[in-house]
């Protein structure tokens, strides 16, 4: 590609063999925006580098960054420094972006200069593309960060790149809740929109940084929240800045267990009747035979497909 395009949706992928093609193709499938994809491909060690090779054959609009592990975080800084279009959007790599969701998001950029990021309502998925469940928000005229108002997703967000360089861009100190630590300085920019439609399908398995993550994820977010109220007070963020170098130096997981992932997908899919809940709840209880919660929704499930007798 020789000329700027409008817009550059950057993701980073750690051996995601699995849904990388699917997800990639998701957003290569995307109309009415010039667009570039660039992927940063964070040291893996699986298909994922062959996956992403044979596709970029296919499409030049896609630029492969290959870097040793080193987390999402420095991965999104690095693939957004090297964005050249007016829009950066995010997209994670084992979502889904869903068709029309690049172009309207850009439009509405377009039309209203005082947005300076914008999201959609977002659908959740689970390991193979089951509705787990939808996530929507009001949209007031200015969408409340602290009224838990956000974006819907990392990966549902497009943003002015203007006003990422303004606001500092992501911050290598997060290791996780990077998002929310960008959100809370962009809308020192300008105002969050979010587009009333499903336009976004992140997807949640046993293996994503949602489920094994969870509680570093809400310590990370507790302190972008209090560097917001530090600069909205004019006061220094260095101290919680260490703060939270120290966390990301932390490797221990302490969110969701496989057997707890498993239990939540397939309770999820039993609350809208979905038969494949079983396959998600027998999963549970191998893995933990003791949770009883998991057995309940199990028989349940079966009770509701008639086989027991």
């Amino acid at each position: 590609m020789t000329n700027a395009p409008l817009l550059s949706i950057v993701t980073s992928v750690c051996n995601g063999e699995r849904y990388v093609r699917e997800s990639i193709e998701s957003v290569l499938a995307q109309q009415g925006v010039e667009l570039e994809l660039i992927v940063v491909d964070d040291g893996s060690t699986d298909r994922t580098a062959s996956i992403l090779a044979d596709l970029a054959t296919r499409d030049p609009r896609l630029r492969v960054l290959t870097q040793s592990n080193g987390g999402l975080t420095r991965a999104l800084i690095r693939g957004c420094a090297e964005a050249r279009g007016k829009y950066l959007a995010r997209h994670d790599a084992d979502d889904l972006s869903l068709p029309g969701r690049l172009a309207a998001q850009a439009a509405l950029l377009d039309r209203e200069p005082g947005v300076s990021f914008v999201s959609s309502w977002a659908k959740v998925i689970g390991p193979n593309g089951e509705l787990l469940d939808e996530i929507v928000r009001d949209n007031p005229p200015t969408p409340n960060l602290r009224e838990g108002q956000g974006p819907c997703g990392h990966g549902s967000v497009m943003m002015r790149r203007e006003a990422y360089v303004r606001a500092g861009g992501y911050r290598s100190q997060f290791r996780f809740a990077q998002d929310w630590d960008l959100w809370w300085r962009l809308a020192e920019q300008g105002s969050l929109a979010i587009i009333p439609e499903f336009l976004y399908a992140y997807r949640f398995d046993e293996a994503g940084i949602s489920a094994a993550h969870r509680d570093l994820q809400r310590r990370f977010g507790s302190i972008a929240a209090r560097c917001a109220a530090a600069r909205s007070e004019r006061l220094p963020e260095n101290a919680l800045l260490e703060e939270a170098e120290r966390l990301s130096k932390e490797r221990r997981k302490t969110g969701v267990s496989p057997a707890a992932a498993n239990y939540f997908i397939g309770r999820s899919l039993l609350l809208r009747r979905d038969p494949s809940a079983r396959e998600y709840l027998w999963k549970a209880v191998r893995r933990q035979p003791w949770r009883i919660r998991a057995w309940a929704s199990l028989l349940q499930s079966r009770a509701r497909q008639g086989f027991l007798r």
